[in-house]
């Protein structure tokens, strides 16, 4: 691939960006992590632990996936997103984690009207938040930081940096948000999934660090941890 005509925001030197190879062999570890995790997290049946796990292995298999990108060609986080950001950036962050929790709300229950379906797809998790005091803490580490960084760095330090890189900021925001709302399955949390994609691709493109849609991702899944516990609380 030739130099991209894609310039970082104002203020940033230009560094060497990730590309269709880091993407395919990310994509490819992904792929296998996920076929993995398919096989033998079914067979943890305590859905305490279950959740807790599959809270772990969601943001293990992004690490994975990023490892291998990294070891490609370009073997430097920097030019994966992993770079300081702006307290600002990291603000605006918090505030739109808030707001892809209550967009993608939204959009999961148009999904299950249109579909005709409803499907709780995170029972498990929700089964972690509410197993006790250290459920709920290993839940929380779990779902807001282990999680938004495996996925952040994946399908934002790669995915979306190649694309924006590539193709412009319309194709590099919806083509990324769209495999990431994809690697959910097809179940109402795909287009939740898709809200936090734009979003947290939209911060990159502004920001040039993942850390940024890593805040915006880990604010959304403790509040979609803590609010069906809340409610829980209040009805009991």
């Amino acid at each position: 691939m030739g130099r991209s005509t894609y310039e970082p925001p104002a203020g940033r030197t230009f560094l060497e960006r990730p590309g269709w190879p880091e993407v395919l062999a990310g994509a490819a570890a992904y792929g296998a992590s996920l076929l993995l995790v398919a096989v033998l997290l079914p067979l943890v049946t305590d859905p305490v632990v279950h959740g807790n796990v599959g809270l772990v292995v969601s943001g293990a298999m992004g690490l994975v996936a990023l490892s291998v990108a990294v070891l490609i060609r370009i073997r430097g986080l920097a030019a994966f997103g992993f770079r300081r950001a702006r307290p600002r950036h990291l603000l605006v962050g918090a505030l739109l984690g808030l707001v892809a929790y209550v967009l993608g709300t939204i959009a999961a229950i148009v999904y299950m009207v249109a579909t005709g379906g409803v499907q709780n797809v995170q029972e498990s998790y929700q089964a972690a938040a509410a197993g006790g005091g250290l459920s709920l803490a290993f839940a929380l580490v779990a779902g807001a930081v282990i999680t938004p960084l495996g996925e952040e760095g994946f399908f934002r330090g790669v995915v979306a940096n190649a694309l924006l890189a590539r193709y412009g900021a319309w194709v590099g925001v919806l083509a990324s948000a769209g495999v990431f709302a994809v690697a959910h399955g097809i179940n109402p949390i795909m287009p939740a999934a898709f809200v936090v994609g734009v979003l947290t691709a939209i911060l990159f493109r502004w920001s040039g660090s993942v850390w940024p849609g890593v805040v915006l991702h880990g604010v959304n899944n403790a509040t979609a941890l803590l609010i069906p516990l809340i409610v829980e609380l209040v009805a009991a």
